[in-house]
This record gives structure tokens, C-alpha cells and sequence, in this order.
């Protein structure tokens, strides 16, 4: 059990163990898989195109045949769904659709603003370059291939390429049945009349919906009160993960860790050296994890994206993946770092000129909750890093926004 963990040290036992929870795995429709992460690479069972297809409206024709004033015989049609049966010989042309099957013979597709009709004849009115406007079978990909690699997280785009392989059901692991419980007798659901000393519970339902884009099965474990067999009685649930919200420091009422160690919890670490969150802790008892956030409002978001979303990705054997910025201009001044690492909130953005800059949120306090509504991203400041001039580079880490 490690006392206080680093930002680093803290990472590698979250996944580690994340890996460990070996989840298991459904085969589901496609169709149904957005959030879930795959076990399996999807494969193309067909070629996309199937065969090949025209690009544009117009008549499918042999270039050979297409020189300017050349006269050629209309001998039938080919639209998306109903392709043309026969072949395309010396003199002839189809008339075709964007989305066709291209006929045998025909190299080349005329379009119709370059083409003039009379009946069942056209004439060619412009100049053709080299064959053109055939999207040629398997260009997208062929049967065989791989579409969506295992490990990743299914979304629109993966979902429309694994559809369009003709892939009826993916295998993805099952989702991580994680309960979120916060902790305080001032708590209040929102929407309430609040009495002298109570605040509203604004965390929970963040978490609740963090997880479920996660691809989690987000549970509400409700408030337990700053007594340990409250806490325990909402933690004897069937769950992959319980993440409990404040009660983790060490005043009187901050009961949470010998709660969870009642329970058969056992510490892996029991704080991390990092500004906001330095109370998070990492416990495990059987199959069954347990994450501690703090109870500050940004620093439970904060910890959230730094640790419970790398633990999550790793219970569902989501493949990691760097932040797609990782450095970019500060905007403003940064002072010098303390002796923790430290994550700024900040604007990420991206100029006219493709640089990534960022400005940090001017007030870092962790109680502040307003700045999420902008904050795209953390600034990541090592222990005694020095300070920051406008213009230098710092180190960014992208966090979920809606």
C-alpha cells in the first residue's frame, strides 16, 4: 500500500488493477453498440463498393468512344439498386446515376452537362480527360479487412463503418456495473429547500453521466451520511466499482476509508500528490474496486478525468490513446509550481492558423465549479515546475465536454 501516490504511480495501479477486472463479454447489434469498446476487430464480410460504382450523373461510356461531336446509341439504364443486365460495345452508352453499378465495358462516365440527347443517341459536346467519375469496387475497403481494431470505443463513424461491412453483431465487454455514492450530512438534491449549512449535491449526477459516456453502467448509490454504517449499507451492492465522493480527509466526520475498509476493502494507495485532489484513494476487495474522489466540486471533476476515466477505459479494455493535443501556447502567465503536480483548468482552442493555444481559468479555486462550463482542458504543471510567460509551451490534456 503506497502512503501518497504520484500523478504517475497512481495512473499504473489504476490500470493495472482496471485490467485486471476481467469483464465479461456480449455479442450485440450494431446498430446498439455506441459507448461499448470492442474485444474483437471487426472485419468486412463485403467490398465497399460492391462493384463499380458511378461518382456522378451522366452516361457510362468508352472514353474511346467519347471524342467531341462523337454520336452515341442510348441502349438502356443503370440507377442505384436496379444496374443495367447487359454490356456496353463499340458506339453504345448507358444512361447512369450517382450511386450505379458501372456495366461491363464501359471505362469511363460522361457527364451529363458534357452530353446533349435526342431520343436514344446523345452527343458528346466537350472535350474527356482520362477515364474518370468510377469509384472502383473495394476502394473504401475489401471483404477481409479490418474495420474497427479491437479496443476501441464504438461511436457514429465506427458504427457506420462496421454497418457498411455488412456486420450484423459486435463483441464488446459487457459494461462495468459502477456506483456512484456521495457523502455528507449537508447534501442536498437538487431542487430542494436548502436549511442554514446544507449545499446541493451537484457532483453525483455529474459522475453518474461522466460514466455513462464512458460506457459504464452508471448506478445512483445515493447520500450516506457522515456515519460509517450509512456508508456501508449503500456500498453492499453486486458492483465492478464504487466511486464514493468526499469523506476522505481527516476530520472527525470524514468517515468513508474505515467504512470501505469494514467492508474488506484494502488500500492500494491512499492519496495522490496532486493540486486539486491530493485526498483520491484506490482500494480493492475481491473482484470489486474503489475509487475516492474528493469532496470539493472541481476537484472531483478534475480527478475524475485524470484517474476515474483511465480506470474505466481500462475495465473495459478500451486501447489507450494520447490526448490529441498534447502541447500547446499558453495565452497568459502561469507562476512557478508548487510541490505537487498540478492541472489547471483552462480554454483550449485552436487559431486560423492551426496553432493550439490555451488559457488557464484565473481562478483555480478548487470549490469553483462555473469554470466547467468552458474549460475544455487541463493545464499540466510538474511538482516545482517553473514559471510560464505568454508564448511558452505547457503540456494540455484534453477532458470531456458536452
Amino acid at each position: 500500500m503506497i502512503k501518497m501516490a504520484s500523478v504517475s504511480e497512481a495512473l499504473s495501479l489504476l490500470r493495472e488493477h482496471g485490467a485486471r477486472a476481467q469483464l465479461d463479454t456480449e455479442a450485440v447489434p450494431v446498430g446498439l453498440s455506441g459507448g461499448r469498446v470492442l474485444v474483437e476487430d471487426v472485419t468486412a464480410h463485403v467490398n465497399q463498393p460492391p462493384a463499380d460504382i458511378s461518382a456522378m450523373d451522366g452516361y457510362a461510356v468508352r472514353l474511346a468512344d467519347a471524342a467531341v461531336d462523337s454520336a452515341l446509341k442510348v441502349i438502356g439504364e443503370s440507377r442505384a439498386g436496379t444496374p443495367f443486365s447487359g454490356a456496353i460495345g463499340v458506339g453504345e452508352c448507358v444512361r447512369i446515376f450517382t450511386g450505379a453499378h458501372v456495366p461491363p465495358g464501359a471505362d469511363h462516365i460522361l457527364i451529363q452537362e458534357d452530353a446533349e440527347r435526342d431520343n436514344d443517341a446523345i452527343r458528346v459536346t466537350e472535350q474527356q480527360k482520362p477515364p474518370s467519375s468510377i469509384r472502383r469496387a473495394g476502394l473504401d475497403f475489401q471483404s477481409g479487412d479490418v474495420l474497427v481494431p479491437s479496443g476501441t470505443r464504438m461511436g457514429p463513424g465506427a458504427i457506420a463503418l462496421a454497418a457498411a461491412g455488412n456486420v450484423a453483431d459486435v463483441r464488446v465487454t459487457k459494461r462495468p456495473r459502477v456506483g456512484v455514492l456521495a457523502t455528507g450530512d449537508e447534501l442536498a438534491p437538487p431542487g430542494a429547500g436548502l436549511d442554514a449549512g446544507q449545499v446541493v449535491n451537484s457532483i453525483q449526477p455529474a459522475l453518474l453521466e461522466y460514466l455513462r459516456l464512458w460506457g459504464a453502467e452508471a448506478v445512483d448509490l445515493g447520500v450516506a451520511t457522515d456515519e460509517i454504517q450509512s456508508v456501508r449499507d449503500r456500498i453492499r451492492q453486486s458492483l465492478d466499482l464504487v466511486v464514493s465522493i468526499g469523506g476522505a480527509s481527516v476530520g472527525d466526520y470524514d468517515v468513508v476509508r474505515d467504512a470501505f475498509a469494514e467492508e474488506g476493502f484494502e488500500p492500494i494507495f491512499e492519496k495522490v500528490a496532486v493540486k486539486p485532489g491530493k485526498p483520491t484513494w484506490f482500494s480493492r476487495r475481491n473482484g470489486a474496486l474503489a475509487l475516492g474522489l474528493p469532496g470539493n466540486p472541481a476537484a472531483a471533476l478534475v480527478t475524475a478525468n485524470l484517474f476515474l476515466k483511465p480506470l474505466v477505459d481500462s475495465m473495459v479494455q478500451k486501447a489507450s490513446k494520447e490526448s490529441s493535443v498534447s502541447r500547446a501556447v499558453s495565452e497568459a502567465a502561469i507562476p512557478a509550481g508548487g510541490q505537487r503536480e498540478e492541472y489547471l483548468r483552462a480554454m483550449l482552442a485552436t487559431g486560423p492558423d492551426g496553432r493550439s493555444t490555451v488559457r488557464p481559468w484565473t481562478n483555480q479555486d478548487s470549490s469553483l465549479l462555473h469554470p466547467f462550463l468552458s474549460a475544455n482542458a487541463l493545464i499540466r504543471r510538474e511538482k516545482s515546475a517553473p514559471a510560464v510567460a505568454p508564448g511558452d509551451l505547457v503540456h494540455v490534456v484534453v477532458i470531456e465536454t458536452v
